[in-house]
């Protein structure tokens, strides 16, 4: 773990939250803008944000890369920047047992969503796989499975985690809040989702923590998202 670097000085945790709310806003204004230009429309004209698969990969495509050279811009001051951001290589242990508890959560959230009897798939993964034809589908998936991971774990798990994480006592207050903040953003779920997604963020926070690693919960975040897609190219 890398979480006492004596080289590394994380911003605080009021701060941290503020460069992180910054970044991401920053990310999503530039990819409303490529929206407009797009679709040569005003924002009031544009497609359902919320169900539409082109502009769905759109604003993840145009926003990831501008949020994370943000994080990493704001980063690099405060200390050796792959530490910084927990950008270390995990042990092919710690990916063998990652990928074992993920796929282990996914089961267990599924058996309980179909023993409350809800679908697994929900509205807005079908829209978004429904409405995103021909090739917009494979750029869909690139968005959803490599790009959203990437820049949600460098922004929760890296930025934000090594903020929140000021001694050894900090644990758990780093990890429910990197999961709360995580889980309130996908808006686009109903509340029953949005609990699923702060299960995962526990998770994920709890490897991070453990490992000292966001590439490991990168990928384990991948892996989830992964599962997402194809549940519902089979199910649709």
């Amino acid at each position: 773990m890398t979480e006492g670097a004596p080289d590394i000085r994380p911003w605080g945790r009021f701060v941290s939250l503020l460069l992180a709310a910054l970044a991401l806003f920053a990310g999503q204004v530039v990819a409303l803008a490529a929206l407009t230009l797009w679709y040569g429309r005003g924002l009031s004209q544009l497609p359902n944000l919320g169900g539409d698969g082109v502009a769905v990969a759109l604003i993840i495509l145009v926003s990831t890369p501008v949020q994370i050279g943000l994080l990493m811009l704001f980063a690099r001051p405060r200390g050796e920047l792959l530490g910084y951001l927990g950008l270390t290589v995990p042990t092919r242990a710690q990916v063998i047992f990652g990928v074992a508890a993920v796929v282990a959560m996914i089961v267990v959230l599924n058996a309980v969503s179909l023993a409350l009897g809800r679908e697994l798939v929900t509205p807005f993964q079908n829209d978004i796989a429904r409405t995103a034809t021909g090739g917009w589908f494979l750029l869909l998936m690139l968005a959803v499975v490599v790009f959203a991971p990437a820049g949600e774990e460098l922004l929760f798990r890296g930025f934000l985690f090594r903020g929140l994480m000021r001694g050894p006592g900090d644990m758990w207050i780093a990890i429910v809040v990197t999961a709360a903040l995580f889980a309130l953003m996908h808006v686009q779920y109903d509340w029953f989702v949005i609990g699923q997604i702060f299960a995962f963020g526990l998770l994920l926070g709890w490897m991070r923590w453990a490992t000292g690693s966001t590439v490991l919960t990168f990928l384990l975040h991948a892996v989830i998202n992964l599962e997402g897609m194809l549940e519902t190219i089979l199910l649709s």
